[in-house]
């Protein structure tokens, strides 16, 4: 798999990138195209490179120049209409090209969204790309939540096209034969949440898929569905506040484990179940997440990234790109849209002057 990384991206860039770059060519089947400033690209991964005493070695990173990025505090419209050669754009433009299987940032969420829309264009059947994220549960397997962040405001065909798009991707990365897929409310019963649940239920009840009902909040955690669905403001919360909470866990159970001699020693017994804990609730060993619904894959990971969140990016994309994720998407949404027309009544027959 070749996967093109936005090296400008992340809070500090291009080192987290360049390290994560170097680490996803060290432990994956992969290529990475680093994409940014090739003075300032060139410069960071020779300094890394000679560091890990990687210097001369034939590892499989290329650096693609564009001379401009988008930072954090550009405004996404502004910065996507004026920066025409951002490592954002030339980086997508290959995946519109073909010539690279996938694209990754850590960069400017708003800005990867437009970016993408303009340079690749939507699915047939979307009206709006999604935001998945992949959240821990009690069983071990991870739920998709989606949206996260993409749509604030939503309506009712956009949850269903989610819920659709979500299926496929728990089906082709996930490897889950049959998703259970819900719709995130207030309670398990069909009248209840807001209008725009209230109206979603009964679309997504005719669905051709394993559609559960309404799913609470503690659901997306507890492992009884593998899909919930939401509009981008409920779901940017949701997402926000497991962050919270996880780091909140963490850096407990760290202090109660060095508050005494006795608990130091305990911490140390249980050193690698307390380490697989760490892993699961780390949002950097999940590396980002894809937006779904646009013509090619994009990965979008947060700010503060470090050099595992960024190489598990790279694995996402990769993974992303070997499924065929969007085809299989592109396919059930066109066999939604057949049924839906062979269900649509026939016109009345005008009757005979």
């Amino acid at each position: 798999m070749n996967i093109v990384l936005d090296a400008m991206g992340s809070d500090t860039a291009p080192e987290p990138e360049v390290r994560g770059a170097i680490l996803a060519c060290k432990t994956l089947p992969v290529e990475v195209r680093l994409v940014g400033p090739q003075d300032i690209v060139r410069a960071a991964l020779d300094k890394q490179l000679k560091a890990q005493g990687l210097l001369g070695k034939n590892l499989p990173i290329e650096i693609i120049h564009a001379s401009e990025w988008i930072s954090m505090d550009d405004k996404a419209a502004a910065a996507v209409r004026s920066k025409r050669d951002s490592s954002m754009r030339v980086g997508l433009k290959m995946v519109r090209e073909k010539s690279t299987d996938g694209f990754v940032t850590a960069g400017n969420t708003g800005a990867a969204m437009a970016t993408a829309k303009m340079v690749l264009g939507m699915l047939p059947g979307v009206d709006r790309p999604a935001l998945a994220a992949l959240l821990p549960t009690a069983t071990g397997s991870p739920c998709v939540v989606l949206d996260v962040g993409a749509n604030v405001d939503c309506k009712p065909q956009n949850l269903e096209q989610f819920a659709v798009m979500g299926m496929m991707y728990a089906r082709s990365v996930l490897k889950i034969e049959n998703p259970r897929v819900g719709l995130l409310s207030i309670g398990e019963e069909e009248g209840k949440g807001n209008e725009l649940t209230r109206e979603t239920f009964p679309l997504m009840r005719e669905l051709p898929l394993n559609f559960i009902g309404n799913v609470e909040g503690r659901d997306i955690f507890n492992g009884r569905v593998d899909v919930v669905v939401c509009d981008g403001f409920v779901g940017n919360v949701a997402l926000k506040t497991s962050e919270g909470l996880g780091k909140l866990v963490g850096d407990s159970l760290r202090g109660s484990m060095t508050s005494s001699f006795i608990a130091k020693m305990g911490a140390l017994l249980s050193h690698t179940a307390l380490a697989g804990f760490k892993k699961r609730l780390d949002y950097r060993e999940y590396g980002g997440v894809p937006l779904l619904g646009v013509r090619g894959v994009c990965i979008i990971g947060h700010g503060s990234s470090n050099e595992r969140a960024i190489m598990n990016g790279i694995r996402v994309a990769a993974e992303f790109a070997k499924g065929s994720v969007n085809a299989h998407i592109e396919q059930e949404l066109a066999h939604l849209a057949e049924r839906l027309q062979a269900a649509e009544p026939a016109p009345p027959e005008s009757s005979p002057e």
